[in-house]
């Protein structure tokens, strides 16, 4: 029998399957709702995040933001956007960064959520882990040439570059995703939202 959507949710926010990986514990951040218009599949959430239980709560978050050309208003109604990351969980400290997502999470809980996202009309593929699981062999030999051929991926997919003001030397490297891609981007959001 399928589970309701308030069920799914519920278990995602109640998970314990890899607690005992996470040395911050869980506490899984989420942001979904059933007339959610874009789906934002990130990677994780960082430390500050983890703390605030608010998705994209950072400066990665207000770089998104300015990307998609919307307010905060609107970037946090899950009737807009909903936010469902690759993995739900703070992962912890790395050597160069945080760790990876789990690698749980997205078989575990992905499809059980989209199953009932019906409206959702443009999913936005932040970072290698969501365009690795989501794109597979359609993607291109990098991530730059994967997010500089957007337009394959439309009108299902747009993959990012993670905002992360750690990126900056990429974006300084790759001039043409701010004079390009994110006017694309915005536009195509715009579209989104004003056609719901």
């Amino acid at each position: 029998m399928t589970k309701s959507f308030e069920t799914i949710l519920s278990d995602i926010k109640s998970c314990q399957v890899c607690a005992d990986q996470l040395s911050h514990g869980p506490n899984p951040v989420v942001s979904v709702s059933e007339q959610s218009q874009i789906l934002i599949i990130g990677q994780a959430p960082g430390t500050k995040v983890h703390h605030s239980g608010i998705p994209w709560d950072d400066a990665s978050g207000k770089n998104l933001r300015k990307w998609l050309g919307v307010t905060d208003e609107q970037f946090y109604d899950p009737q807009i956007f909903g936010i469902v990351p690759m993995g739900f969980c703070y992962p912890g400290k790395g050597k160069s960064g945080d760790l990876p997502p789990r690698p749980e999470c997205a078989p575990l809980w992905h499809h059980q959520l989209f199953d009932h996202l019906k409206s959702v009309k443009l999913i936005l593929l932040i970072g290698l882990y969501a365009q690795q699981y989501y794109l597979g062999d359609k993607r291109k030999k990098t991530l730059t040439e994967t997010v500089e051929n957007y337009k394959a991926y439309l009108p299902k997919y747009m993959p990012l570059v993670h905002p992360s003001p750690r990126n900056g030397i990429w974006m300084r490297k790759n001039p043409w995703f701010t004079a390009e891609i994110v006017p694309a981007l915005q536009n195509i959001v715009h579209q989104t939202i004003a056609s719901k």
